[in-house]
């Protein structure tokens, strides 16, 4: 099987390929609770996303989902397919062993983000299972969380000619 990337002569490097993955709730964005999310909808936010990563050059694919089974799939779904992952598992960040398992197992570097700073929340919420398997953590910047989340995984991305395995 050939890297990712090569190919036969003369034809075109893969573009390099960003996972954004939306957890339980995100839906919601705009209407649930804004003094707290902010009133930034999910497409709106998604909008700016596309339009940075395609200003740098790079795919971006979108999957929001309020089922865990289907994030996992996500999360798997990445090895081999994208170079980095931007990942606001919603609740799940506190609760699920099974996607932690996934992300540790697509081998894909990958950035956990919240719109709301976790860490000055309830005690419960202040522990997340994902962030230990993520390059890091952005919280608190409401919106600008996704943003600051898509710039650290450009960052992650090999500089043009550099194979994935020299990163």
């Amino acid at each position: 099987m050939a890297a990712r990337g090569a190919g036969k002569a003369g034809s075109k490097a893969r573009r390099p390929s960003i996972l954004v993955i939306h957890g339980p709730n995100l839906n919601l964005l705009g209407v649930r609770d804004p003094s707290r999310y902010g009133r930034a909808t999910l497409a709106a936010i998604d909008a700016d996303l596309r339009a940075r990563a395609r200003s740098a050059g790079a795919d971006l694919r979108v999957v929001q989902s309020n089922h865990e089974g289907a994030l996992i799939d996500a999360v798997q779904g990445a090895r081999g397919r994208h170079d980095a992952i931007v990942i606001n598992p919603g609740g799940y960040t506190h609760t699920s062993v099974a996607l932690r398992d996934a992300i540790e197992a697509a081998g894909v570097p990958a950035i956990e983000v919240h719109l709301s700073n976790i860490h000055g929340r309830e005690p419960f919420r202040r522990r997340s299972l994902i962030a230990p398997l993520c390059v890091g953590q952005i919280a608190g910047f409401g919106a600008l969380s996704y943003r600051l989340g898509l710039e650290a995984a450009l960052a992650q991305l090999p500089a043009r000619g550099e194979s994935p395995e020299a990163r």
